[in-house]
Parts: C-alpha cells; sequence; structure tokens
C-alpha cells in the first residue's frame, strides 16, 4: 500500500467497500468516473463489492475536442454528435479496465454544458442544444432514447438507475466542483437520494477546482489534498497501490478524444490517494 505524504497524511481513512457492498459512480461526462474513482472502483471490485457508472451526458459539447476528432472548424450539429458517441466507446472501455462490468455501464445521454439548465428553466421544457442542435437523447445505447432533454426525464431516469442497482455507496460530484455540470448533476443526485431516503449513501469527489490539482503534471508519489474551495467538507482518504495508479492511468488513457488535448491535468489525478467527502 501506498505511503500518504504531507497533508493528506491527516485525513481520515476511507472505509473500504466490501462484498455485499454496492457502489455507484454518478459521471456528468465520460473520464469523470476514471478521474475521482478509479482507484475506488477498482478497490471495490477486488475486494468483491459491486461496482456500476452512470454517465448522465457524453461530454458532447466539448468543440475543440470536436474539432481535433472531426477535423472541422464547424464541428456543431453531427460531428458533435458523433464526438458524443466516440467518448461513450471510450467510456465504456476505461470503465472495463476499471472492473465495471457492461450491464452496470449506465448511458444516460442528456445535454452536455446543459444539466444546470434542465434542472432549472427546462425542468418541463423542452431544451435545445446548442451542440448537438437537438432537443432529445440520441444515442441508442441511452437508457431512454428519444427521450426530451428536459430535467423531469434527467431525474426520471436517474432514479430508475438507483432503484435498479441498489447502491449502498453513491459518489457524486461535489457542490463545490466549479464545472456547472457537475455541481448542478451532484445535486440532482443528493435530490434524488433526500427522496428516497438514501442520503446516508452519498459521497462527494470534486475534478474542477482552482489551481487543483497541482502541479497538472504525471506525480503519482504526490497527494490529492481538498481543494481550497472544498475545504469545509468531511474528506477521507484512500492510499492506491501502485498496480491500481497503472490501470487508473490506462483508464484515462482510454479516453483517447480527452486524453489527446487535457494530458496533464489528466494525468494530475493519478496520484498516491482518491478523496471523497460527506457534507
Amino acid at each position: 500500500m501506498a505511503l500518504i505524504p504531507g497533508a493528506a497524511a491527516s485525513l481520515p481513512d476511507l472505509p473500504e467497500p466490501r462484498q455485499g457492498d454496492r457502489v455507484l459512480v454518478i459521471a456528468p461526462h465520460p473520464d469523470d468516473e476514471s478521474l475521482c474513482c478509479a482507484g475506488i472502483l477498482q478497490r471495490a471490485h477486488a475486494n468483491g463489492a459491486a461496482v456500476g457508472v452512470v454517465w448522465i451526458t457524453a461530454g458532447d459539447s466539448f468543440l475543440f475536442d470536436a474539432v481535433v476528432v472531426e477535423h472541422s472548424l464547424q464541428p456543431r450539429g453531427a460531428p458533435s454528435r458523433r464526438l458524443g458517441a466516440q467518448r461513450l466507446l471510450e467510456a465504456h472501455a476505461a470503465a472495463d479496465l476499471l472492473g465495471v462490468p457492461r450491464a452496470a455501464q449506465f448511458v444516460l445521454g442528456y445535454p452536455d454544458r446543459g444539466v444546470s439548465a434542465l434542472m432549472a428553466e427546462h425542468y418541463q421544457k423542452p431544451y435545445l442544444s446548442p451542440y448537438t442542435a437537438l432537443s432529445a437523447v440520441p444515442y441508442a445505447d441511452a437508457l431512454s432514447p428519444g427521450a426530451s432533454y428536459t430535467g423531469e426525464h434527467l431525474e426520471r431516469d436517474l432514479e430508475r438507475v438507483i432503484a435498479a442497482f441498489r447502491p449502498t455507496l453513491v459518489l457524486a460530484a461535489a457542490p463545490q466542483d466549479l464545472h456547472p455540470d457537475h455541481s448542478g448533476s451532484g445535486a440532482l443526485v443528493r435530490r434524488v437520494l433526500e427522496r428516497r431516503g438514501e442520503l446516508h449513501e452519498l459521497r462527494y469527489w470534486i475534478v474542477h477546482a482552482a489551481f487543483w490539482p497541482w502541479p497538472r503534471l504525471y506525480e503519482p508519489e504526490l497527494a490529492l489534498v481538498p481543494p481550497a474551495a472544498a475545504a469545509g467538507l468531511r474528506w477521507q482518504s484512500m492510499p492506491l497501490t501502485g498496480t491500481e495508479q497503472a490501470r487508473k492511468r490506462a483508464a484515462l488513457r482510454a479516453h483517447h478524444s480527452q486524453f489527446e488535448l487535457l494530458a496533464p491535468f489528466m494525468n494530475s489525478f493519478v496520484r498516491a490517494n482518491e478523496i471523497l467527502a460527506t457534507d
């Protein structure tokens, strides 16, 4: 087991998921599951726990990514939809590496960069994505292909997955995460779990915070410590083994379309530990 240096050593230990536990990561985009939780998913799977991943969006609004993948200076519409399909294929490959069975890999397919709008003014009124140029889920392997882009439908689909998977531990984005899809999805997860009387199952992770992780390099001997913006949460830490770090890095590299552009940022999450928090 890796030793945790510096400030992270003062964090309480994260209890490991065990046989009988059911761990569900709710990822706003393909790659978030690997950035936040690749080590925890591996450990849970190795310990005999059931593991699953939900992708709320297909990550189909990343225009710089679409330019690289599609070789187009106008990647909106069909090119963005093709990017989303590719990112989902990459996400399945990454989840396979982390021990998540295909039957527990759930695609919802709602609009990238639209989650906050769906949970506000577009809860019942369909949202038109400026990236895919669609107002309904376009992906055939989604839970509800053809469902209109509304918060009501997104919430319904997420609750269907939670009810079917029956998690004992739900890992979702922290409210302090700077990406609106992340903070919006975390608020949605909290609402669904609270309604179900299962809020005690919720743990937070974070990906987008100012100057975090730092440095933006592959530094596997360094430890993650909570970013300043989320220091008020109660964080716990789980050390990763060298094997878990290597597989986490392989899972990140499986997200080829992202890794080509964001390798320094993505590699900076391959650290000596992973951290989760409660309120």
